[in-house]
């Protein structure tokens, strides 16, 4: 079965031509007067009009909708650091979602280099060309700094998906999570396993949104992460608690949510067994979660649970925000994504889980029925809805956080 399916993707990038992207021509070209207004003469109009002003580059370019996907491929998707080319066809991936759940354009970008300045460099010198920049698939904690340097030298909005597209994500459902369990936001005891991009900007997140950090424990490698360590880098000591818990037993005791964004069988049966009553556990490591669903029902019949999988209910799926949240910064020529969008976001995609179900949706999973409870805390990622609240909402946050270049009704 496995070799078939390898065979069968392999199939699928190959044929009928190579990749999964193309660019198109959106204006005519048949004649020598359109020849003319597509190249020179006619080209030099919108030249001029851009040398005085840059901004009618949004309204005689391709850059409005255009969106750079970019990556050194040191930490492509659970295969680790291949390299910039070998990361192309999950960059093309990426593309493919834009377009279809946002229409938007992607040119991706494979950038070869060794450090984080060469990279941070390489980016910020082709920016023009972009609305926006989607940072793909970089490891932690390099990530970190290329995102906070190119947000403060840009004029477009800089978005790394691994953090925030996640982050947001886990927010959304978590709060409904949170909801069916009769536990609040501001008391409740979350331990998140895995330190790296996503990890952190949960935390982070999920701080917006009310949490308290004395009330987070979070874990790398090496265990809890405490105040007396002193092998933390900035990132994770931002998170380092007073504690004397040091193992995930210890950490976990009492817990009222598990996060994990590490690796998979991490979570044991022992682990869950010491969490406080009705416990929430997103086990997101794909393909193999930190616990598998069945043996973590078969140890807790009160817990509520996601995963990363889409053969599980509640998937914490990034096609549910990526695509929208550029979609809503793109049409009102956002300068930078705030933390007030990241939160617009998870509000708007958690709302949607509390209204009927489209039929529609119900069709693509062959479903009778479909209502908000344990099973559906986030929404289907074929929901039509989507792009009719997410942008919507985060083009508002982005008017009212003062970081819109236009506003739009």
């Amino acid at each position: 079965m496995k070799a078939k399916f390898k065979q069968a993707a392999l199939d699928y990038h190959k044929n009928p031509k190579p990749g999964k992207i193309a660019t198109e021509i959106t204006k005519p070209c048949n004649t020598q007067k359109d020849l003319s207004l597509a190249y020179t003469p006619g080209v030099a109009e919108p030249v001029r009009a851009i040398a005085i002003n840059k901004d009618d580059a949004y309204k005689y370019t391709a850059k409005g909708n255009l969106v750079a996907v970019i990556t050194d491929g040191s930490a492509v998707l659970g295969l680790g650091n291949v390299g910039a080319l070998a990361g192309k066809p999950v960059m093309e991936g990426k593309a493919v979602l834009f377009k279809r759940f946002a229409d938007i354009d992607v040119f991706d970008i494979e950038v070869d280099v060794k450090t984080p300045e060469e990279f941070i460099e390489t980016v910020a010198r082709i920016a023009p060309t972009f609305g926006g920049i989607n940072l793909e698939d970089i490891t932690a904690p390099r990530c970190f700094e290329i995102e906070r340097r190119l947000d403060e030298m840009l004029d477009i909005p800089v978005f790394h998906d691994d953090q925030h597209g996640t982050a947001i994500i886990i927010a959304a459902g978590l709060l409904n999570a949170i909801e069916l369990q009769n536990k609040k936001i501001d008391t409740a005891r979350i331990v998140c396993m895995g330190a790296g991009a996503a990890g952190i900007a949960s935390m982070k997140l999920l701080t917006g949104l009310g949490a308290r950090k004395e009330n987070m424990i979070l874990l790398d490698r090496n265990g809890v992460i405490h105040s007396k360590r002193d092998d933390l880098n900035e990132f994770k000591a931002e998170f380092a608690n007073e504690t004397d818990k040091r193992t995930p037993l210890e950490a976990l005791t009492d817990a009222d949510i598990f996060i994990g964004v590490s690796g998979p069988d991490l979570l044991t049966p022992e682990m869950l067994k010491v969490m406080a009553p009705n416990p929430i556990v997103f086990a997101l490591s794909n393909p193999n979660p930190e616990i598998q669903p069945e043996l973590a029902h078969q140890t807790r019949d009160d817990i509520l649970m996601a995963t990363g999988r889409s053969d599980y209910p509640n998937q914490v799926n990034n096609v549910l925000g990526f695509p929208y949240i550029f979609r809503g910064a793109l049409d009102v020529r956002a300068t930078r994504i705030s933390q007030e969008m990241h939160i617009a976001a998870v509000h708007a995609i958690c709302a949607l889980t509390h209204e009927p179900v489209p039929q529609e949706v119900l069709d693509a999973y062959e479903l009778e029925h479909l209502e908000f409870g344990p099973d559906y805390i986030i929404p289907k990622p074929v929901d039509p809805r989507l792009i009719e609240r997410i942008p919507a909402a985060v083009a508002r946050a982005a008017i009212d956080s003062g970081v819109a270049r236009i506003n739009i009704d």
